[in-house]
């Protein structure tokens, strides 16, 4: 027998029970299903067994480990789906590129389309094998054996990426007769996906999956076009440079092509600023630039580069932050938990912001506020400034884009741009690298070196800044004029040697422990690439440091 402390009281059970088995008695008093457990701090998957005395915790759909589990089992099912219905080894053709909003868009290789015929039969192949409630197991590989077994599946991704692989040892998952690898956890059987849709979409399907807000309903997939643009241009990018994993990444690496990788990169992203420059030009009405997105996405830096070609246009730009609209931190709203609520439009003074751009757009000396962040206040004395016939605002922030302050500007004398770190490169084939992970090292390693702030504090405000983009700044996506992906496909290989330490400070116990652990193993896939080839106006530089544009 073994004893298990569940919520303060102590439990006791034969040795060997799974936790799955444990985990059903408990069901009840949790809203959403049980997706993993704790055991002495350690996650554990429920297809484990308990071999020992412990505090025993558990974590649902509803948090982020949980959520990931749900979604990267759909995954694995949606495979397995498409080797039984397109015959075996086709899964290696198939790519997990991007999310678009509740979907993961899933490519079928070098096809045009797929058709609706093909999308029903694999929704409901899918649905057979959910039914069936089929186990899914695990099996540590000796490292050789594993990568002899990828070979003769045709997994060619997995191949790659093992080659540099450190451990020993590899995890993989099976599902009857179908073997994968995954990044993170899996549930331990296919009945605990009961909500998905496969909808055809382009080159591929979009696989429609909950929100972690609400498992219990299935959102409608609304396709988010220029989006979809965006993250294909990303992978299209890659693909030229033939870099698409990250076994591809660390290949260059080790083939000392890292310059040149770094050059085609930074120059392909110069090319689209200029591009979008030339698009502002042609519209001879824009007085305005509007530049938006989420949190760590570069806008400051891009916002920069942007005003280098719009002076090469014969512009004089003018850059204004929405930063120094903020009102005094005494001042800001309350979130539902009470807390100052830094991400709301509120927290902004927006009458101030009009009355401004009012000013400026009719050619009047304006004084516009400075923001001072240390004190928390706005500081006496503001820039004065006049917008003269060749001048332009540049004006970013992660509200820039919200029709609640730009509506009484006239539409013909704005340019919206949304920019977001959009990752290009996928772990493998099936195993894609989200978009928010890169955007949350970037601000792990800029908030320490410019503000000191620890990992842990950094961490513990992400499920904030999150809620505050998918809230206050995503819904307004699609009402830009164009995207920019600020994300490039080396940057992690180079903030590696600056997250790991942070990530390792944090203290087994405490809440940012398990991301914090996520996120080093994560690291384990990327060969480091030092920073001294990383060019002075590089996006990556504002977070990394020692850049042109005076952010240290």
């Amino acid at each position: 027998m073994i004893t298990l402390k569940i919520d303060g009281k102590e439990h006791f059970y034969d040795e060997g029970l799974k936790y799955e088995l444990i985990a059903g008695e408990f069901q009840d008093s949790y809203r959403d299903r049980i997706a993993l457990v704790t055991m002495n701090g350690k996650i554990r998957e429920l297809m484990k067994k308990a071999d020992r005395d412990g505090e025993l915790g558990f974590i649902t759909t509803s948090g982020e480990a949980g959520h990931r589990t749900y979604c990267r089992t759909a995954i694995m099912i949606l495979m397995k789906a498409v080797e039984d219905v397109e015959g075996k080894g086709t899964s290696e053709y198939v790519k997990v590129e991007f999310t678009n909003g509740p979907a993961y868009f899933c490519s079928f290789g070098d096809r045009e389309t797929v058709s609706a015929e093909t999308a029903d039969e694999i929704r409901e192949r899918m649905h057979a094998i959910i039914e069936a409630d089929l186990p899914i197991t695990k099996k540590a590989y000796p490292l050789e054996e594993g990568i002899e077994l990828f070979r003769k599946l045709g997994m060619k991704d997995k191949v790659g990426l093992f080659r540099f692989r450190r451990s020993s040892m590899i995890n993989i998952y099976c599902l009857g007769d179908y073997y994968d690898y995954y990044y993170g956890y899996m549930m331990p059987s296919t009945g605990y996906i009961d909500r998905f849709d496969v909808v055809p979409y382009e080159n591929g399907v979009m696989l429609v999956l909950p929100e972690k807000s609400d498992h219990s309903v299935l959102p409608e997939f609304k396709p988010r076009k220029k989006l979809f643009e965006t993250m294909k241009q990303a992978s299209d990018w890659g693909l030229m440079m033939g870099i698409g994993t990250v076994g591809d990444l660390n290949e260059h690496i080790c083939a000392n092509k890292a310059e040149e990788m770094i050059l085609v990169q930074e120059a392909l992203q110069e090319r689209r600023i200029g591009e979008m420059a030339q698009e502002i030009k042609n519209r001879e009405t824009v007085r305005a630039v509007l530049v938006a997105g989420p949190s760590s996405s570069g806008k400051t830096t891009f916002a920069k580069r942007l005003s280098v070609q719009l002076v090469t246009m014969g512009y004089k730009p003018i850059m204004i932050s929405l930063d120094d609209y903020y009102l005094d931190h005494s001042l800001t709203p309350l979130d539902e938990d009470g807390n100052p609520d830094y991400e709301c439009l509120e927290a902004l003074d927006i009458k101030l912001f009009g009355e401004n751009m009012d000013s400026l757009l009719e050619g009047k000396e304006t004084e516009v506020p400075i923001f001072n962040f240390q004190t928390g206040k706005r500081e006496a004395e503001g820039r004065k400034l006049i917008l003269e016939d060749n001048d332009i605002l540049v004006i970013e922030g992660i509200h820039a884009l919200d029709t609640g302050l730009i509506n009484k500007i006239p539409d013909e004398k704005l340019f919206r741009i949304f920019i977001s770190a959009l990752t290009s490169i996928n772990i493998d084939e099936h195993n894609r690298i989200p978009t928010t992970d890169t955007r949350l090292i970037r601000r792990l390693v800029r908030d320490f070196r410019t503000r000191g702030a620890s990992a842990r504090r950094t961490i513990g405000m992400w499920d904030s800044v999150r809620r505050g983009e998918e809230k206050y700044i995503f819904p307004f996506q699609e009402e830009a004029d164009v995207f920019f992906n600020s994300s490039l496909v080396y940057e992690l290989s180079v903030l590696k040697p600056y997250a790991e330490p942070l990530l390792y400070s944090v203290p087994k116990g405490a809440p940012e422990y398990y991301e914090a652990k996520r996120l080093l193993k994560f690291f384990e896939y990327f060969l480091t690439l030092p920073a001294t080839g990383v060019p002075g106006d590089s996006l990556v530089r504002e977070f990394i440091g020692q850049g042109v544009f005076g952010m240290g």
